[in-house]
């Protein structure tokens, strides 16, 4: 039921994506004479960037407020309802026709602040579960990846029958979500910390900034490809929206298929082999997207990239539940998906200017290298602390891990 939850709010999520740009076009861009939406992929990037700045700005007091008050699902339902209203408001956007670009980035603002909440503190309820981290946390990724493999081709075609489509029905799932997590109990630690001991505790592990790297990185060229990789394949190969979604797709559908058993493996491995090792040929797979000469070859190295952030992603995320002890789990995730969404702000950013300044390649080789780079620096430090060297991590020994 978790694993649903996940799976919807990022399906709502990445509905969006492959109608971006007529999406902006729809609420405003063009009739706004700004900075902001000097060009289709401005405009586009900023609003990708109001969502992910308020991810940024607020995750952290979603995760503080639960660690606090020992609970979770009331602190979803809320986030839930009030991102539906986020995207219903924006939705209604043009029917009111008089509300500049500026004022459609502050409701984009609540949105995700909103949302964020729903979103990271299910994955804290995931990590509350028994059982090996990483196949809770292969869970939470299949549902991460079917949500973005059926998210993007969907959304394609949702904006082929109206631009507006993809917010009325991000509305609704969110509504569902509220109605849905409202009849799970918590499973939170019985007793509680202040706000300072929650912040003191996370701060005493400095290891946890590992896992945190390589989640802003991968998040990083999530964020690059939804908005510089769907513009490079509109642009280079002619596609529409749909077409585009489909790609997109071959992407996302390994990524998700292969969440659990890979999540599994790394359980029984170890973290540092899927980690380090899968995080630099990912880095390679995605310049292999950048270099494609036609639809066929780009669809058969997304695939390549798919399976290879399978490898990464679930044994990135089961290693902050390694790490974290029981009672900081809501900040440790929430740190966790901070340091994703800033990520993602950097792909919108970096990538973006990159791309408008320069032109896609660049933007390319300077995501891999990204990618790589971190990699290759993190390889002593795995060495010396043998982060995830013990395949029996299983919920007992977050604390031993997490001191070691």
């Amino acid at each position: 039921m978790l694993a649903g939850v996940v799976f919807a709010v990022l399906f709502s999520q990445l509905l969006l994506y492959p109608g971006i740009g007529t999406l902006v076009s729809v609420l405003g861009a063009d009739t706004t004479s700004s900075g902001l939406t000097a060009t289709t992929l401005d405009a586009s990037m900023w609003f990708l960037v109001a969502e992910f700045a308020a991810y940024v700005a607020f995750v952290g007091v979603w995760g503080v407020v639960s660690d606090v008050t020992g609970r979770r699902t009331p602190f979803i339902v809320a986030g839930a309802l009030a991102g539906a209203v986020g995207y219903a408001t924006l939705a209604a956007v043009p029917a009111l026709g008089s509300i500049p670009f500026g004022a459609v980035l502050l409701l984009r603002v609540f949105q995700g602040a909103m949302t964020i909440g729903a979103f990271s503190l299910t994955m804290t309820m995931l990590m509350d579960l028994e059982g090996g981290h990483g196949r809770n946390m292969g869970a939470a990724g299949i549902a991460i990846g079917l949500g973005a493999a059926l998210g993007a081709p969907i959304g394609g075609q949702l904006t082929e029958l109206d631009p507006i489509a993809p917010l009325l029905v991000a509305a609704g799932l969110l509504v569902c979500v509220g109605a849905l997590v409202s009849r799970l109990a918590d499973r939170t630690p019985e007793t509680s910390r202040t706000a300072r001991a929650l912040l003191e505790g996370v701060r005493r592990r400095p290891t946890l900034s590992i896992p945190y790297a390589f989640g802003f990185i991968d998040r990083m060229t999530a964020g690059f490809f939804a908005l510089v990789g769907t513009l490079y394949f509109q642009d280079v190969f002619n596609l529409d929206a749909g077409t585009t979604g489909l790609l997109l797709a071959c992407f996302f559908a390994p990524f998700a298929l292969l969440q659990y058993p890979m999540g599994s493996l790394s359980d029984r491995i170890g973290r540092t082999i899927p980690i380090v090792a899968g995080s630099a040929c990912y880095g390679l797979g995605i310049l292999g997207v950048g270099v494609a000469p036609s639809v066929r070859t780009a669809a058969v190295a997304m695939v390549v990239v798919g399976i290879l952030g399978a490898l990464v992603s679930p044994a990135t995320m089961a290693l902050v539940t390694d790490l974290a002890a029981e009672r900081e789990r809501g900040l440790a995730m929430a740190g966790f998906n901070l340091a994703g969404s800033l990520g993602f702000l950097g792909g919108f950013l970096v990538g973006g200017t990159v791309a408008s300044t320069y032109g896609y390649d660049p933007a390319f080789l300077v995501v891999v290298g990204l990618e790589i780079a971190i990699a290759i620096v993190t390889v002593p430090i795995f060495v010396r602390l043998s982060l995830g060297s013990d395949p029996a991590m299983d919920g007992s020994t977050g604390r031993e891990t997490g001191n070691r």
